[in-house]
Parts: structure tokens; C-alpha cells; sequence
């Protein structure tokens, strides 16, 4: 059973964006609103790879 591209909490659909505008910024690859098909693999990789690299740093932060 797929849920497609519908989020489960809408709101956070917003703060999902801002928070990869954030990473993209902090690895130098500049997203548009709407579409970025036209990165590169690497470009969109770095960006996914800052999230999670975020993520985890906030996760081990809570736990101490």
C-alpha cells in the first residue's frame, strides 16, 4: 500500500524543505523551488548525504 508523495503531517512538508534548503546551502548546491531535475547525481547525493549527516548529529545530541 503505497502513500505516494502525501505526507502523513502536512505541516511537515514545509520544514522538510527548509531543512534541505539548509543542507544544500551548507554544501554549496543552490535547489529552486519546485523541480531541480536538472542537478547532477552527485549534487542531489551531497544534499541527501548532509541531511542525514544532520539527523544523526541531532539524534546523538538528544541522547546524551
Amino acid at each position: 500500500m503505497s502513500r505516494g508523495n502525501k505526507s502523513v503531517v502536512p505541516e511537515a512538508r514545509e520544514a522538510l524543505n527548509r531543512f534541505k534548503m539548509e543542507a544544500a546551502s551548507e554544501v554549496g548546491v543552490n535547489l529552486k523551488d519546485g523541480y531541480n531535475g536538472d542537478l547532477t547525481s552527485k549534487q542531489a547525493g551531497s544534499v541527501g548525504g548532509q541531511m542525514v549527516k544532520k539527523m544523526i548529529k541531532s539524534y546523538e545530541e538528544n541522547m546524551r
